[in-house]
């Protein structure tokens, strides 16, 4: 059965799941990692991610258990950040 499947695009609050986010985050990774995406490319799709990451925990409304998964997404999003920013 495939896990992606059971996803659900958007939560009961209207919030993607931090999964989501996640494997974008990965996904960029591994395009770094493989090289196939140019650097200048990762370095605005990851800038786009922290950024929306950062507008969503900064959320008062947002609840504790969304906040925690988010800024764990957020953290492995900045260290990507920063392997991208040395390759230049």
């Amino acid at each position: 059965m495939n896990p992606e499947k059971n996803r659900e695009p958007i939560g009961l609050n209207g919030l993607p799941s931090h999964d989501y986010f996640l494997d974008a985050v990965n996904h960029i990774d591994e395009a770094v990692s493989s090289k196939s995406i140019a650097v200048g490319a990762a370095k605005g799709i990851i800038y786009s991610i922290t950024e929306t990451l950062g507008t969503m925990i900064g959320d008062p409304d947002l609840p504790s258990h969304l906040r925690s998964g988010y800024e764990g997404v957020l953290e492995v999003a900045h260290e990507l950040q920063a392997k991208i920013a040395k390759l230049n």
